[in-house]
Order: structure tokens, then C-alpha cells, then sequence
């Protein structure tokens, strides 16, 4: 059973991995490198680039979508260093969880086991915790409980668990939506398709990846009263922390809301700075990228003086 099951997901999504590294490569000086590391049976998968640095960066994305998402800032920040971008268990190439007979949802501590597991393979200290949506929450959680593995945070209009779940998973569907459609381009009779498109299709080609999109989905919103009893027993660590809002893409008064709660962990960190990105909506890194590369590098460079002072 495990051999068959290894024989049907394994290639292809390795094929998957490959066609999101030439996305990648495109735009990125050295091109990138793919990653793969077992967990328990089951493969998880990144591209990185770059080299040195004081601490690398490690890429997460927001609910329900991959590493793809990172494209408009991979690329500049591989110039400053070592940056990875991995897929959770069930998007991207990285292979979904599965029980006996069929993929299993994701849990709140098993995404959390995976970026640890990423984390100290990288062999490289602590990591730059850069996270988009329910990717910054994921950041705050394993900097909570396993400090020891974070120099810094960039928390990318961070979900937060006293914030309406729904408009977040509406924003993250709409985020989803247009890489369909992109993905969409990539079809015989339009021609060659730009890399980002083909990966984009390869993403979306399996069935467990929208199935994974759904589940992670409904895993933001029955950890709330988790993630409001981790919060309320737990600090930050003396890390730097950069907190960026979005401006636009939802009524003023939740998006007020969010950003008041978004400020707040900023302000709760012993050295933390809340940004607000003026025309940018839910998906800051892909509306304003230069926001976004300038406070990883800036945390970077304050991790770097904090672990050398």
C-alpha cells in the first residue's frame, strides 16, 4: 500500500516542485534550489535561494495556498540571502497527511512539528519568520513555543483568532481564485505559458490541493479557542517583530478592526513595529513587495546586530 501510494503522488509531485523552482528561477539571481525533507512517511517540499546571511528566511504562506505566492519577493530578497519557500502538508509539492486510506486533515500542532522539522534541517540557528495571514499566526505560535528556533518575525497581515475567521478565509478564497485563473492560462491552445501560470496549473492539477484548501480553511476557525489560550499564556520573544497592515480590500470598520488587533501584537513585542501599507489590499507581499522586502531585510539586519552583540 505505502509503495503504490509513494508511486502515484511521489513523481508527480516532484514534477509539481520543479515547475514552481523555474517560476521561481525566472526572476531569481542563481536560480534556487529544491528542498525535501521526510516526515513520518510523507514528503514535505520547498525551493530556496540566496546564501549566507545571519539567520535565513523562511517563506509561509497564507491559508490554503503554496509557495507560489512568494514570487514577488523571493527573488530580491535571495540578493541579501538564504531564503526558503515551503509548502505546508497538502499544497504546493509538499505531499498531503494520510491515514490508513486517505489524506487526514492538518492540526494546528502538526503544521507546527513541520516548520520546526523545516527549521532545524535548515542546520543554519534560528530563522526569519516571514508569514502571510494564517502563515503569521503560524509564525507567532512556533515563536511562542519554540523560541530557540526564531531571530525575527515579519507578520504579513497577520490573522488573528479575535478577528471575524470568515472575513479572512473570503480574502484567502479570493487570493486562491485568482491563481486559478492565472493557473487557467497555462493551456495548449493559448501557446507556451509563462512558468508562473504552468506551476500554477501543476498546483491545481491534484485533487488533495483543493481539498487541502478547504480543510485549512476550517482549521482557522475550530482553533480559535486554542489559539486564544496560547495566546493569553504566552510572550513573545526579545526578537525583532514587524507587523504589516493592509489598507484596502475589505469595509472600513473590519478592516479598522483587524488592523487594531494586528497593532497590538506589535506593540506587545519588546521590539516591535506596526507598518501600515497604503494601497494594499489582503495580499500585501504581491500589492506593495518592496513593503514587504524592506522589513525582512530590517529585521534581518536587527537579528543580525542582536545575535553579534
Amino acid at each position: 500500500m505505502q509503495g503504490r501510494r509513494g508511486t502515484r503522488t511521489g513523481p508527480d509531485l516532484r514534477g509539481v516542485q520543479g515547475a514552481i523552482a523555474q517560476a521561481f528561477a525566472e526572476s531569481t539571481p542563481g536560480g534556487v534550489r529544491p528542498g525535501e525533507l521526510d516526515r513520518g512517511g510523507r514528503t514535505l517540499r520547498w525551493v530556496e535561494a540566496g546564501q549566507g546571511g545571519a539567520a535565513p528566511v523562511v517563506l509561509i504562506a497564507g491559508s490554503g495556498t503554496s509557495s507560489l505566492t512568494w514570487t514577488p519577493v523571493l527573488p530580491e530578497l535571495a540578493r541579501h540571502g538564504r531564503v526558503v519557500a515551503y509548502d505546508r502538508a497538502g499544497t504546493g509539492a509538499s505531499e498531503p497527511n494520510r491515514g490508513a486510506s486517505r489524506a487526514e486533515a492538518p492540526t494546528l500542532d502538526g503544521q507546527l512539528d513541520d516548520l520546526a522539522a523545516l527549521v532545524r534541517h535548515l542546520d543554519a540557528g534560528p530563522a526569519v519568520l516571514v508569514g502571510h495571514s494564517w502563515g503569521g499566526q503560524l509564525a507567532q505560535l512556533l515563536a511562542w513555543q519554540r523560541p530557540e528556533l526564531v531571530a525575527g518575525l515579519v507578520l504579513v497581515d497577520p490573522a488573528h483568532e479575535e478577528f471575524q475567521p470568515q472575513a479572512i478565509r473570503v480574502a484567502e478564497n479570493v487570493l486562491n481564485r485568482l491563481w486559478l485563473l492565472r493557473s487557467a492560462l497555462a493551456t495548449p491552445s493559448a501557446g507556451p505559458a509563462d512558468p508562473l501560470a504552468r506551476a500554477g496549473a501543476a498546483v491545481v492539477a491534484h485533487q488533495h490541493q483543493r481539498w487541502t484548501v478547504l480543510a485549512e480553511n476550517r482549521l482557522t476557525a475550530v482553533t480559535t479557542p486554542e489559539l486564544r489560550r496560547r495566546r493569553s499564556a504566552s510572550r513573545l520573544p526579545a526578537v525583532p517583530v514587524a507587523v504589516l497592515s493592509a489598507t484596502e480590500g475589505l469595509p472600513r470598520v473590519l478592516r479598522s478592526r483587524w488592523t487594531a488587533l494586528q497593532s497590538r501584537i506589535a506593540s506587545g513585542a519588546t521590539r516591535g513595529t506596526h507598518i501600515l501599507v497604503g494601497g494594499a489590499g489582503h495580499a500585501v507581499h504581491a500589492d506593495r513587495p518592496r513593503a514587504v522586502i524592506a522589513a525582512v531585510l530590517e529585521v534581518s539586519d536587527h537579528a543580525r546586530y542582536l545575535r553579534n552583540g
